[in-house]
């Protein structure tokens, strides 16, 4: 038996603000969280990009005492502070009568860079003894998902995702469907990452994949326009609470959106570029929209991958148009929060999973900002500059990875 699973909280941790109320506020306003690099001196270190969306913000003794953030990396804080804020959001407790049936997955792309730096460069100026004892579980990634465990008790599924930037909706996806299956009443997961450091920042400089725009971070990060350069990094958290519909129901929780559909599916092309024509995406589309047994034209909004590279962008308008038709031309909504956030790699699934439903529990369609001169091939309503009131019913969240990994949820407004 499938059983019905429900959305009863969002935790964000985004270069908008620490707080789920923060970061959707500015989203809606159109505010854009990037910045001059201040976790390192960008410049000094002859980085072609100087920008990123950082946290700034962020207090993590507001989270965790500092004796237990001495153990984590910066991912892992901020991946904490999400699943705490999503708690608290949901209303949700964990005690000995439901541990058993409450699971985690929380994932990062890349996990604790920082950290690896750090302690690389501790090594070579004083040896293996500046090796601290707590490196390795500061850095692997499954440790976001073993701490939150350990702080809430949740005795369940307890795994993470590792798909580059599709990681967060992997993650949200294989939560729906433990639940689904009966494996587990709740789960909270989601993605976090944090890598705006020498290294992260370095390595896609080189791989040419950033943003040069350094004179106007704001403008920066441009989904759909003309004139964008590649996409600029972020860092944060964004996880969800998902509950079997009964598990709400009966604890009386505000539910904001249902979980309806899942798909995955791979390009099997490119280490980095995406297939023709979206070919992997438009497959990954079309699997969730069966899983959710949907038609194209009931989605009414899709909330983008859109990292604002050149052909990343081309590539998710058609795999657009290749699932939804004429219905993308004539009633479908798409947007990047990416324009506003910069691209949270392995957490950015979690963020725009968090955005798509609180649009959908809300009435509001994020807007795409910095689309001045929209790229004739990027040809679909992407909601330009300015929020929409719209009442929404089915809605879309597209995340794609390096090494041609695709995730697609689908969330409907609850009734």
């Amino acid at each position: 038996m499938t059983r019905r699973v429900v959305v009863t909280g969002v935790g964000l941790v985004t270069p908008l603000g620490t707080g789920t109320d923060k970061t959707w506020d500015n989203l809606v306003a159109g505010k854009s969280g990037i910045r001059r690099i201040t976790r390192f001196n960008a410049e000094a270190a002859d980085m072609p990009c100087t920008i990123a969306g950082e946290v700034s913000d962020f207090n993590v003794e507001d989270f965790i005492n500092r004796k237990d953030a001495r153990k984590m990396d910066t991912f892992i804080h901020y991946g904490v502070a999400a699943a705490d804020i999503a708690l608290q959001h949901s209303g949700l407790e964990i005690n000995e009568e439901n541990a058993e049936r409450v699971g985690v997955i929380v994932g990062a792309g890349i996990g604790g860079l920082p950290a690896i730096e750090k302690t690389m460069r501790a090594y070579e100026t004083g040896g293996r003894r500046k090796i601290s004892p707590f490196f390795i579980p500061q850095t692997i990634i499954n440790m976001a998902s073993g701490w939150v465990s350990m702080r809430t008790g949740a005795k369940g599924p307890n795994v993470a995702t590792v798909t580059a930037c599709a990681t967060g909706t992997h993650a949200i996806g294989d939560a729906f469907d433990i639940i689904a299956k009966g494996d587990a009443d709740a789960m909270i997961a989601g993605g976090c990452e944090a890598c705006v450091c020498e290294l992260g920042v370095g390595g896609f400089s080189a791989s040419k994949a950033l943003s040069t725009r350094n004179a106007e971070p704001e403008r920066a990060s441009r989904p759909w326009d003309a004139d964008r350069d590649g996409f600029v990094m972020g860092e944060g958290a964004g996880v969800l609470v998902l509950e079997s519909l009964d598990s709400a129901k009966a604890r009386g929780a505000n539910i904001l959106a249902e979980a309806v559909g899942y798909g995955m599916s791979g390009d099997a092309y490119h280490m980095t570029a995406p297939a023709p024509e979206g070919e992997g995406g438009a497959r990954c589309m079309k699997a969730a929209l069966d899983s959710a047994e949907l038609n194209p034209d009931d989605v009414d909004y899709v909330n983008a991958h859109g990292t604002s590279t050149p052909q990343g962008d081309i590539c998710e308008t058609q795999g657009i148009k290749s699932v939804f038709g004429a219905h993308a031309r004539s009633g479908l909504m798409v947007s990047s929060t990416k324009s506003m956030t910069g691209h949270l790699l392995g957490a950015a699934g979690g963020i725009e999973a968090g955005f798509s439903v609180l649009a959908l529990h809300h009435g509001v369609i994020p807007p795409t900002i910095n689309l001045d001169n929209q790229d004739s091939e990027c040809d679909l309503d992407y909601v330009p500059n300015t929020a929409r009131d719209v009442d929404l019913k089915v809605a879309v969240s597209n995340s794609f990875g390096f090494g041609g990994t695709n995730a697609s949820l689908v969330l409907r407004k609850f009734d």
